[in-house]
């Protein structure tokens, strides 16, 4: 039986895509200044019709925010027959495109704006990141995780703590030196890191590496 976990790019339409590509550029120039004026005026539609599709600021800004985190994609694994080569490579796929978002300037604009409205409680931009953003990721993979356990490739008590893991074998100190304003992390080696750290994950989940 498949898992049905794939980019849901098809929740909006190709109009609506490239006005929410608007509004992600627009926060990034602009930051805190995203109104609703501005994302019309940038994707040349009306207010009116930003309003029918997102309800209000709130509404752009979760929709926004998810398609953001869209860009990690969600490969397919299939139960029946699952190895050990077609998990490493789904997992190792997720890591990539995890490092590839993150460290994008459209992320790090996000989580800063997010994390500077929370501390002020400013609105709920910061809750919209949350939700929207790294726990609609993590909801996404841990089925993943979950199919290599029951094929008896990986093993854990709680997929929740191995996710935590893996998000810290590939995120390690990347996401805080990027807030911070560290420009050297634009040139890490994607391709290294995400195989490094799906390495580090099999080597203390794999099933063999904990009889």
């Amino acid at each position: 039986m498949a898992l049905a976990i794939k980019i849901d790019e098809e929740s909006f339409t190709p109009r609506q895509q490239a006005v929410l590509t608007a509004a992600l550029d627009l926060l990034v120039e602009n930051g805190d200044g995203l109104t609703m004026t501005a994302v019309a005026r940038r994707a040349s539609c009306s207010k009116e019709t930003l309003y029918k599709w997102f309800g209000d600021r709130d509404g752009l800004l979760t929709a926004t925010v998810q398609w953001q985190a869209a860009k990690v994609r969600m490969p397919q694994v299939n139960r029946t027959g699952l190895n050990l080569s077609s998990l490493r490579e789904s997992v190792e796929q997720f890591a990539r495109d995890l490092l590839s978002v993150l460290i994008g300037e459209i992320s790090v604009t996000l989580n800063r704006t997010a994390v500077t409205h929370a501390a002020q409680e400013k609105d709920s931009l910061g809750t919209i990141v949350l939700e929207n953003g790294p726990l609609t990721i993590r909801r996404r993979l841990k089925p993943i995780l979950e199919a290599g356990r029951d094929a008896r490739l990986l093993r854990f008590a709680s997929s929740e703590e191995a996710y935590r893991t893996f998000f810290g074998l590939v995120v390690r100190d990347v996401q805080i030196r990027l807030l911070l304003g560290d420009k050297t992390l634009k040139q890490t080696n994607i391709e290294a890191d995400a195989k490094q750290a799906t390495d580090h994950f099999f080597a203390l989940y794999g099933y063999s590496a904990t009889q």
